[in-house]
């Protein structure tokens, strides 16, 4: 400090030192002009270097993710043994000698419609049957049943099939 190369500075009871600015070469418009390209430069690779390493860690990251070998041939394995089952449980129904013709369908079909239709006819006959006896019954309607013994198909929560 006493030479002059460096400068103290006083803020209260703290001092600072710095180097004297007057002794250091001053640098042409041209020296900085090329230091500022030179910084432009770097930027520009930084950024480039930074844009890479994010590519690369999206590409780690899609990797880590992934399958690796061994998993992946287990995988297979799993699946070709799924698709072996599948295959012998399709040969196994389409070998199966009891096979339901189009025409035996067709009567099974025509069967249960005919005799929904009947059972309809006959509860609708009963109902009515009931309902006339009960005009003159005093008591009512659920007691008549639980006297006489009559079950509904609602006691014992039986619905009639959708027409086919």
């Amino acid at each position: 400090a006493q030479q002059g190369r460096i400068r103290e500075k006083a803020y209260g009871k703290q001092k600072i030192y710095f180097a004297n600015q007057e002794q250091l070469p001053a640098a042409s418009e041209a020296e900085l002009r090329g230091l500022d390209g030179e910084i432009t430069t770097r930027a520009a690779a930084v950024q480039a270097l930074q844009q890479s390493c994010r590519q690369l860690e999206a590409e780690l990251r899609d990797l880590n993710n992934s399958m690796t070998t061994t998993e992946m041939a287990r995988e297979l394995e799993e699946l070709r043994k799924e698709c072996t089952s599948y295959t012998e449980r399709l040969e196994r129904i389409k070998s199966a000698s009891n096979h339901v013709s189009p025409e035996e369908k067709e009567k099974v079909c025509s069967e249960q419609k005919l005799y929904c239709k009947e059972w309809r006819r006959r509860k609708r006959m009963a109902t009515e049957l009931l309902d006339a006896i009960l005009e003159g019954y005093p008591k009512s309607k659920k007691q008549f049943f639980e006297e006489v013994g009559i079950e509904t198909d609602e006691d014992h929560h039986v619905t009639m099939p959708a027409a086919v």
